[in-house]
C-alpha cells in the first residue's frame, strides 16, 4: 500500500489528505492543531507526533502551508533529515517562486525529486477531489508526480521546471482578482443605470465579457447558486487569501520589471477590504464594497 505523508490540515489540506485515505493509500498526517489531527483520525488517517515522524517510511511527501517560510522550515528540519531518498516530495502551497525553487534545489542536493504543485479550485474542489495542479518539476519527473496527485485532482498540468508551478498559480490568482473586480465593478454600473441584474447576467454570461468569475462564481447573488454571494460570501476563498496571492503577485513582478498596474490596483483594493475587517470572507464580496453597501467595522 503507497504511504502518503501529509503535512498541514488546513481548510485546503484536510480535504486533499482525506481523498488520498479514500484512495486506499496510507495517510499518516500531521498539523500543529490537535482539533485538525482528531478529524483525520476519524477520516481514517493516522496521527502523527511531529512532521519528521510522520514522513519516515513514506513513499510520498506532501505539504499544504501558509507561507514560504513554513515550507523551508518544514523541509530543513523534519522532512530533509527524515524522509527516504526514494520519496516523492510535493509542495502543494501558495508561495514565492524564490521559495519554491530553494526547496527545490535544497532537495535536489539532498538526492530527491520534488515539485512545486500549488491548486486552484478552492475548499469545494479540495474535497470534491477535483482540484487543478500546476506542476514545477523535471518532465521525466512529472508521470510519478502526476500519479501521486491523482485522488485529489480533476486537472494535473505540467507547468515546467522547479518554481513555474508557482509562476502559474500567480499569474491564475491576478488574473483571477483583476476579473472578480472588473466583473463587480460591470454589476455596479448596471445596477447604478437601472439595469436588473439577472437581465444582465443573462446577457454578459453569453456575449464578450463573459468570464469564469461572472458565469462560475458570480458575485452577485442569484444567478449561480453555488457561488458563495448566495451564502453572505462565507465559505469560498477568503479575501485575505485573495491579497497574499495578489502580493505574491506584486513581489514578483517587481523582481522581474514586469509591468502589472491592474495587479498593483487589484493588490490595493483588496488590502482596503481587508482592512475593513472582511479578510476572512470570499473575495467576490469586494462587489458590496464597490458598491459601498459593506460595513467597515465587523472586525
Amino acid at each position: 500500500m503507497t504511504r502518503v505523508a501529509f503535512i498541514g490540515l488546513g481548510n485546503m489540506g484536510s480535504g486533499m489528505a482525506a481523498n488520498q485515505a479514500k484512495a486506499g493509500r496510507e495517510v499518516v498526517a500531521f498539523d500543529l492543531s490537535a482539533d485538525a489531527l482528531a478529524r483525520a483520525k476519524e477520516q481514517g488517517m493516522t496521527p502523527a507526533a511531529s512532521a519528521g515522524e510522520a514522513v519516515k517510511d513514506a513513499d510520498i511527501v506532501i505539504t499544504m502551508l501558509p507561507a514560504g517560510e513554513h515550507v523551508r522550515d518544514v523541509h530543513i528540519q523534519a522532512i530533509l533529515p527524515n524522509a527516504r531518498k526514494d520519496a516523492l516530495l510535493i509542495d502543494c502551497s501558495t508561495i514565492d517562486v524564490d521559495s519554491a525553487r530553494t526547496v527545490s534545489r535544497d532537495a535536489s542536493m539532498q538526492g530527491f525529486r520534488s515539485a512545486d504543485a500549488p491548486v486552484s479550485g478552492g475548499t469545494a474542489a479540495a474535497t470534491g477531489g477535483t482540484l487543478t495542479f500546476m506542476v514545477g518539476c523535471r518532465e521525466q519527473d512529472f508521470p510519478e508526480f502526476e500519479e501521486a496527485l491523482k485522488p485529489m485532482a480533476k486537472a494535473i498540468i505540467h507547468a515546467g521546471d522547479s518554481g513555474a508551478g508557482q509562476a502559474a498559480k500567480i499569474c491564475n490568482n491576478m488574473l483571477l482578482g483583476i476579473s472578480m473586480i472588473a466583473t463587480s465593478e460591470a454589476f455596479a454600473l448596471a445596477e447604478a443605470l437601472g439595469l436588473d441584474a439577472q437581465k444582465f447576467f443573462d446577457i454578459s454570461s453569453k456575449a464578450s465579457g463573459q468570464c469564469w468569475s461572472m458565469t462560475s462564481y458570480c458575485p452577485w447573488p442569484g444567478p449561480v447558486p453555488a457561488a458563495p454571494s448566495n451564502r453572505d460570501y462565507e465559505g469560498g476563498f477568503a479575501a485575505a487569501m485573495m491579497l497574499k496571492d495578489l502580493k505574491l503577485a506584486q513581489d514578483a513582478a517587481e523582481s522581474s520589471g514586469a509591468p502589472t498596474p491592474l495587479g498593483g490596483a487589484a493588490e490595493a483594493l483588496y488590502a482596503e477590504l481587508v482592512r475593513a475587517g472582511h479578510g476572512n470572507r470570499d473575495f467576490s464580496i469586494i462587489l458590496q464594497m464597490l458598491r459601498g453597501t459593506l460595513p467597515l467595522n465587523r472586525e
